[in-house]
């Protein structure tokens, strides 16, 4: 079924290139404000930063990395782990793996990109056995180490903190370059101790280093309850933080900027560790400790503000997904569901939702919904052959090949061996083909059939595109989504 519909979602709200340039040279000017040595550390995702380029079309996901190579001269980058998190073997949930191997692949990822990585260091060391084998793995791979203690009553025992027998003690990471960006595989690593530490240490030298923060959400200048900043409050939602108006700003200078609680919370401590580094401190306010330059970029505030509503909903149904996987995540739903009220907006809000749930009503199947870059409307139902996923997939490709829509693509004589052996041999319960099956099946054909070859030739216009089902999708389905790059999302309903 093909609902042409005239949006304007895939518009673009962002000058990615003006980013690029402005944004660099921010931080230029940053690292010239002190000794020529900028400690910044580096929050959210470096690599694929898709939640941006979801709330700010024309966003690259690799837009900050770019930016970066623009400075990668000046750059030498700092790797921390927490060595509780190696003893824990701690993974990371969107990669399935440990902590310790992220350091390696983030490490591989930098340099294959030509960027120095000078170290990596191993914070809350306190004879952690597993720590230990990690850091004779890097000696072994010629990876420099250093390690960072606890310190008792950090962050708020500054006397301690700022001593010999505080930060003094831990060893000092030796750089070469003006701008040292601390990164880590996730949240609780360390890095602003590291940061702050090598502050100590380097003003001991002599030098009078800095420190900033580089992070992207929430934008500063943006109005409170401005969609994009919603939008981040729903992607952290597990966290609870909280977007904020910072009090510090606004009584230094009697402008209204948004930050999130947790830095506006620890910013008096800061203040003190900043005053027993180096007598006083440079800023006024958390968000003076920010580089960000995000919010001057936006081009068309109505695409993002769109844009970003999308992306509640998405939060929205990752969150109610996760619930019906059995997590214990009450709050984090009840959170999103205050945001949407914030934002004004329902799951009718997102056209391809609608579509897929007046596609259900129509048919009484499972059914699912893609949204196209002209706005056009794709559905398709579950049948006895296909899922309702394998089906949209089919009936996408079909349209933007100008096939057809009676045309089958495989014929019921090779689908019905598949089910077979899904059933009988392999002890499946549901004999409809997945995505993946059915890109195989089309794969197979296309060397004879020209119409499989048209298909399979459409799907890179998929990326971008939104799609909805009125079920849960198995995870093969979900992955193939996510590798064609579609903006998924499902009802918290799974199949019976």
């Amino acid at each position: 079924m093909f609902l042409c519909q005239n949006k304007e979602n895939m518009k673009i709200g962002f000058d990615n290139e003006k980013y690029l340039k402005i944004q660099s040279e921010h931080i230029r000017e940053r690292i010239a404000q002190f000794d020529g040595k900028l400690y910044m550390e580096l929050g959210g995702k470096l690599f694929d930063d898709h939640h941006a380029s979801r709330v700010l079309p024309g966003f690259k996901p690799d837009s900050k990395l770019r930016m970066l190579g623009q400075l990668r001269d000046s750059i030498e980058i700092v790797i921390v782990v927490s060595a509780n998190d190696i003893e824990k073997n701690k993974v990371r949930a969107d990669l399935g793996i440990t902590y310790d191997e992220d350091v390696l692949r983030l490490r591989d990822e930098f340099m294959r990109r030509d960027f120095m990585v000078g170290s990596v260091v191993i914070t809350h060391y306190s004879g952690q056995h597993a720590a230990d084998q990690f850091c004779h793995r890097l000696e072994r791979e010629g990876i420099k180490s250093y390690i960072h203690y606890p310190i008792d009553g950090y962050p708020h025992n500054v006397e301690l903190i700022a001593s010999d027998e505080g930060f003094g003690k831990n060893e000092y990471v030796v750089t070469s370059r003006p701008l040292v960006i601390v990164t880590a595989p996730g949240p609780g690593s360390g890095k602003m101790a590291t940061c702050l530490s090598q502050l100590y240490n380097e003003n001991k030298r002599g030098i009078r280093a800095g420190y900033a923060k580089f992070e992207t959400f929430p934008v500063w200048n943006l109005p409170l309850k401005h969609p994009v900043n919603i939008a981040y409050e729903a992607a952290t939602a597990d966290l609870n933080d909280v977007n904020m108006i910072d009090p510090f700003h606004l009584e230094a200078y009697n402008k209204t900027a948004v930050n999130y609680n947790r830095d506006v919370e620890i910013f008096p401590v800061l203040n003190a560790l900043f005053e027993g580094i180096y007598g006083e401190n440079p800023y006024k306010s958390p968000t003076d400790m920010g580089v960000n330059m995000i919010g001057f970029c936006i081009s068309d505030d109505e695409v993002c503000c769109k844009a970003s509503k999308d992306e509640i909903i998405r939060r929205f149904y990752t969150a109610t997904n996760k619930m019906a996987d059995g997590a214990d995540n009450e709050s984090e739903v009840n959170k999103i569901r205050m945001l949407f009220n914030q934002a004004k907006i329902t799951t009718a809000f997102r056209p391809v939702t609608t579509a897929a749930y007046e596609k259900k009503i129509e048919s009484g199947h499972d059914a699912a919904a893609i949204e196209l870059e002209d706005g056009t409307i794709i559905t398709a139902k579950s049948t006895p052959l296909l899922g309702c996923s394998a089906a949209l997939l089919l009936n996408v490709m079909k349209y933007l090949a100008d096939i057809d829509h009676e045309v089958k693509l495989i014929p019921q004589s090779l689908i019905e061996p598949v089910q077979k052996t899904k059933i009988e041999y392999l002890g499946g319960k549901n004999p409809r083909l997945h995505t993946d099956e059915v890109l195989v099946a089309l794969s197979v054909l296309s060397k004879d059939d020209e119409n499989c070859r048209l298909a399979l030739e459409q799907l890179p216009k998929l990326r971008g595109c939104q799609v909805h089902t009125t079920v849960m999708l198995s995870e093969v389905d979900r992955k193939i989504f996510k590798k064609l790059g579609c903006g998924l999302t499902c009802d918290p309903v799974k199949k019976k």
